[in-house]
């Protein structure tokens, strides 16, 4: 089981693991209208808490303002900084795309509560609880942390994506091709508005 051998390197590196750079990069999960006329990239760790954060207290906002609305399509693209915030977007694509972002919302919301574990295995077993809460099976699970070609793409694109442009810290926005650090509301609100303006 990918989690129980991953719990050993979590005691002695939290690093993420290097891949082949031949490994293949995955598209984008994209959120709102595929043709909505600026597009709003966060990249975020499921181990950052300014990022779980950002997804309590201005997502809500985000989405039901400019995502529901049509005017703006999300993109979160992971950040895997250590071993826990990998095998959780793991967790998030495992059951396809269609479930990453409610798993992603499930990730972010107890966050403090699966990152409590002390070990590597109590880690696993709370991010189980919260796949068996989103509906996967202990069997879907198990192949999907086993699935190491996956786990290799993952990484790949979370590679290639946060070196093309530029990441180093969690939560970063790239706002219709403009990088844009964490701030509040507000100010996100004001770049999002001139990209918007820009593009009638």
């Amino acid at each position: 089981m990918f989690l129980r051998s991953a719990a050993t390197a979590f005691a002695l590196s939290l690093a993420v693991p290097a891949v082949a750079q031949e490994a293949e990069t995955l598209p984008d999960v994209v959120l709102g209208d595929a043709d909505a006329p600026v597009t709003v990239i966060e990249y975020a760790s499921f181990t950052c808490g300014h990022c779980a954060n950002f997804h309590e207290n201005v997502f809500p906002d985000l989405k039901a303002e400019y995502i529901d609305t049509g005017k703006v399509k999300f993109v979160q693209r992971d950040i895997y900084f250590d071993q826990p915030g990998l095998w959780a977007g793991v967790l998030a694509r495992c059951t396809g795309d269609e479930k990453f972002y409610p798993v992603a919302d499930m990730l972010f919301d107890e966050q403090s509560e699966w990152l409590s574990g002390g070990s590597g295995d109590e880690i696993a077993a709370q991010l189980r609880r919260i796949g068996l809460k989103a509906g996967m099976t202990e069997e879907q699970m198990t192949a999907c942390w086993n699935d190491t070609a996956k786990v290799e793409q993952l990484i790949a694109t979370f590679q290639a994506n946060a070196t093309a442009d530029g990441i180093d810290a969690t939560p970063t926005f790239v706002i219709e091709g403009e990088k844009v650090a964490n701030q509040p509301w507000e100010d996100l609100k004001e770049v999002i508005d001139a990209k918007l303006e820009a593009a009638e």
